[in-house]
């Protein structure tokens, strides 16, 4: 059965010359059934953030409550094995000496044979691995490794799953489909998740909720839509994908730049200079366009193309970039006309 978590005011430092102080007063709630993703690059306090959560290490300051259990904080401890919290590894972790179906009943001890049988064949299911149940870990892919690792996690019928960058170590192919099959079994399973990542797709395709962090702190959390259209700040913006920043003037909702003029997405955003972001995709070829540009470079991805282009002379910055379909490209050198979709958001002038 699914819990909520409540975490407030965590803080954690590690002993070194220099301290290093991991988490700076960093609150996360989870609803029932939800899937949070904490993104962030290394060494901005997620992996400590997820142990404070596990039960592995204990915080400085601050409480977490899963359910109605507070589990940390006011004096209180209740460890790992305690917490009904499940964890998903970076590898997987399987134990090699046993089949997939001794590794997933591994957490199964209390159960009777039959009530462990019946689990782990109801889980093979769940990832869609039926008929597996006798193979080792060595003659599975990484791919199915991950789905067991997942089902061993969701055996016990934990309050929370924990996953800890689990898809690192897999393909770039293999990663896009595991994605999609844990995402797809955490929430057959009604489970409450937290994904630790720093990927910035798999946390903006995998949760319905997303919480930034950089030096110990959350900085914005988001619906995925909410937080890659409007970025709290530049920092966060270019974190979470390619930008396209350009100085601009704002006036009364209006903003003017090297691409012309556009609508400003917040509209309380302040009268005057600052700097104007807009994602790559929002400019798009258009053949009544007012801006020109020439083709300055190509890096063809499959689905679509990153296009180098460059503005007029005098035109701050002096090249930009475009995300195009492949489906029609114009070549390198060739003369276009652009035009900008959708409104942008303007950040203050750095100081």
């Amino acid at each position: 059965m699914s819990a909520s978590i409540v975490a407030s005011g965590l803080v954690k430092s590690y002993v070194g010359r220099p301290p290093v102080r991991a988490l700076r007063g960093v609150d996360l709630d989870v609803d029932a059934g939800g899937v949070v993703a904490v993104l962030g690059p290394s060494g901005c306090g997620k992996t400590t953030l997820l142990r404070l959560l596990a039960g592995f290490d204990r915080p400085d300051a601050g409480t977490i409550r899963i359910a109605d259990d507070e589990v940390a904080g006011n004096g209180r401890f209740v460890p790992p094995e305690r917490r009904h919290v499940g964890i998903v590894a970076q590898e997987g972790a399987l134990f090699p000496h046993l089949d997939v179906a001794g590794n997933i009943g591994f957490g199964l001890n209390g159960r009777s044979r039959r009530e462990r049988a019946q689990r782990v064949g109801a889980l093979l299911e769940l990832v869609g691995l039926t008929g597996y149940q006798h193979r080792r870990p060595h003659e599975l892919s990484g791919g199915q490794q991950q789905r067991v690792a997942v089902a061993r996690a969701l055996a016990p019928e934990p309050a929370v799953i924990l996953l800890d960058e689990p898809f690192a170590a897999l393909d770039t192919t293999l990663r896009a489909a595991m994605r999609a099959d844990v995402a797809a079994v955490l929430a057959a399973a009604g489970a409450t998740a937290v994904l630790v990542t720093h990927d910035q797709t798999e946390a903006l395709g995998m949760a319905g909720s997303v919480a930034v962090m950089r030096e110990g702190q959350i900085v914005q959390r988001a619906t995925p839509e909410v937080l890659y259209r409007h970025p709290v700040d530049l920092a966060t913006a270019t974190f979470t994908g390619d930008v396209v920043v350009l100085p601009g003037t704002v006036r009364a909702g209006t903003v003017s730049c090297a691409l012309g003029r556009m609508p400003v997405a917040d509209r309380s955003t302040p009268d005057g200079d600052g700097q104007v972001m807009l994602r790559p995709e929002q400019i798009v070829l258009d053949l009544g366009g007012a801006i020109d540009a020439v083709v300055d470079d190509l890096r063809f991805e499959g689905h679509d193309a990153l296009v180098h282009l460059r503005l007029g002379p005098g035109a701050t910055p002096e090249t930009i970039l475009a995300r195009w379909s492949t489906v029609d490209l114009p070549a390198v050198d060739s003369r276009v006309s652009v035009a900008v979709r959708g409104g942008a958001v303007v950040y203050p002038v750095a100081t």
